[in-house]
């Protein structure tokens, strides 16, 4: 990987990118409020089973197919998966997180100069405005796709540090024994076919759409 790809991948895979990243947290305030998540070891437990039966099943092989589809200018399969994608956000908060977030990098993109955005039309999934950016930016897809499950992980730990709490240090304790469940999600993502995608997460949906209704949310899912 040359430098001007890296750069431009810990640039826009970082969590400080303008599009509202720190703002979700994806159920796990739900599940915090509710004590399933409530130290160390099982804010661990919880990001690594998500790593393992959601992302690395349904959201990171959705963006190997988007980033795979614009770097063979297949405007069909971009559409196709973009859309499956939206469908896949099965509550309202979940939804409002990913097009918000695409929305917001999308107008970024532009702002930039980066890439084609315009092309993608008015209601963008996040995974869809990333792919875009890493064909853009001539990032590897491999590369691209191990950097958004470590960014992925890394605002959920942050999550985890100031809700549960803990402490700065066993954040990055964490962050750090997360590798290899982030590198297996990664490669299992690379490797299911259609038919093997699932987005099979009731649980999930369930703290997901509890946390709408619940009190005195930090966090907007």
């Amino acid at each position: 990987m040359n430098a001007a790809a890296l750069l431009h991948l810990l640039q826009f895979a970082s969590p400080a990118l303008p599009i509202g990243g720190y703002s979700y947290s994806q159920g796990l305030e739900t599940a915090i409020e509710r004590g399933m998540v409530s130290d160390a070891a099982s804010a661990r437990a919880w990001i690594a089973a998500y790593l393992a039966q959601v992302m690395a099943r349904w959201d990171a092989p959705v963006l190997w197919r988007l980033m795979r589809a614009f770097g063979a200018g297949d405007n069909v399969a971009v559409a196709l998966w973009s859309e499956r994608f939206v469908a896949s956000r099965d509550c309202a908060e979940l939804r409002a997180e990913s097009i918000q977030m695409g929305y917001s990098l999308t107008r970024l993109l532009a702002e930039l100069g980066v890439g084609d955005s315009a092309a993608l039309g008015e209601e963008v999934a996040l995974p869809t405005a990333f792919a875009c950016a890493v064909d853009a930016l001539g990032i590897g897809h491999r590369d691209a796709l191990v950097a958004s499950l470590f960014s992925w992980a890394e605002n959920q730990v942050l999550v985890c540090v100031k809700s549960v709490p803990l402490g700065q240090v066993a954040g990055q304790r964490m962050l750090l024994s997360l590798a290899p469940d982030i590198e297996a999600a990664a490669a299992t993502a690379q490797i299911l076919t259609d038919d093997e995608l699932s987005n099979w997460s009731p649980g999930l949906s369930i703290l997901s759409m509890q946390h709408e209704v619940q009190h005195g949310r930090l966090y907007r899912s």
